[in-house]
């Protein structure tokens, strides 16, 4: 454990009867490579074309972040019909269907794909797949922009959806079929795991991905939870409700029996969840920026008498390269 740290200045009332509140810190939290790409491309989009700059969905699952660059002249939509002809685009981390950048060029669009690196590394293999002629067995949520926009890379038909073990017992491809599997980056990395072992039970003969595709800054954020979990009677977990990664850090820690509780903001914590609380463990999605992780300390702090301890499980250093048309 590392040595304390001192909380976000502020000032807290004078309360010298408050009852001490361990707070252990995951590390790595927050902002990974991809978020930190996306984030900057739409910023240099401002900076070089002017606002506004068309956003398609969220360039990632944040509103606090999403809020920021809106009041910097982003306007976020749903679908391309939303954008005016000539105005710049840029799609969301989350990567999109191959219809999406096709119709923009069609329409003459200048577009930007902020599409995180590793998610398009995941794009790239479903192609080399499907020209391999194998059927491609996605592990995944129904739903998730990462999912529809995987799905889209490939004809129709060429990708069957599962999420569970019990989803692997309901496909009906013969035991021989040529399959290959692939997954979504976000997903929690012991379910995928089981998951995958059903299906590789199932068909002894299907293709997997040289490396895992859950990516690097889920896996470490899990595993970082997992270290600060058993020692917390609640864990708090700053990401969206529409986060997938943030939601499986919810569940990773209550896997190791801990109380865990997902919040966007400071502003969303009940004074009631500390009674009867020593230690409380705090981490943050990889679309949750470190300002509102001292939002969250701060307002514990004025509760409590803070003190800090950071657990480090890893080191990352992992970064992206911006898209050529933003590299002066």
């Amino acid at each position: 454990m590392n040595a304390p740290l001192h909380p976000s200045s502020g000032a807290k009332p004078e309360n010298p009867a408050r009852p001490a509140l361990t707070l252990l810190i995951a590390a790595p939290r927050g902002f990974c490579a991809g978020v930190d790409r996306a984030i900057e491309i739409v910023e240099r989009a401002l900076q070089r074309y002017g606002a506004p700059v068309y956003v398609r969905h969220e360039i990632v699952h944040n509103r606090y972040v999403v809020d920021g660059l809106r009041e910097k002249g982003a306007i976020f939509v749903e679908e391309l019909d939303e954008v005016p002809d000539g105005a710049p685009v840029v799609f969301s981390a989350h990567g999109v269907p191959k219809s999406v950048p096709a119709e923009a060029e069609q329409r003459g669009l200048d577009y930007l794909d902020a599409t995180c690196p590793l998610v398009s590394k995941v794009h790239r293999q479903a192609e080399r797949q499907i020209e391999k002629g194998r059927h491609i067995v996605f592990v995944g949520h129904a739903g998730h922009p990462e999912v529809i926009g995987t799905m889209g890379q490939v004809p129709e038909g060429g990708m069957t959806l599962v999420e569970t073990v019990e989803d692997v017992a309901k496909l009906d491809f013969p035991p021989d079929a040529d399959l290959a599997f692939l997954t979504q980056t976000t997903l929690s990395v012991d379910d995928t795991a089981d998951v995958i072992a059903a299906l590789e039970k199932r068909y002894p003969a299907i293709v997997g991905p040289k490396a895992e595709d859950i990516c690097y800054a889920t896996s470490n954020r899990q595993a970082a939870v997992k270290q600060i979990a058993p020692g917390s009677d609640l864990v708090l977990v700053i990401g969206a409700p529409n986060s997938s990664n943030s939601l499986r850090l919810v569940e990773v820690a209550e896997r190791c029996g801990t109380d865990a509780r997902l919040i966007q903001r400071a502003d969303d914590i009940q004074p009631e969840w500390l009674d009867g609380v020593g230690t409380i463990g705090l981490t943050a999605g990889a679309s949750a920026p470190e300002k509102l992780v001292r939002e969250v300390v701060e307002r514990l702090s004025q509760w409590r008498e803070v003190e800090e301890h950071t657990l480090v499980s890893a080191e990352e250093k992992m970064v992206f390269k911006l898209p050529r048309q933003l590299v002066d």
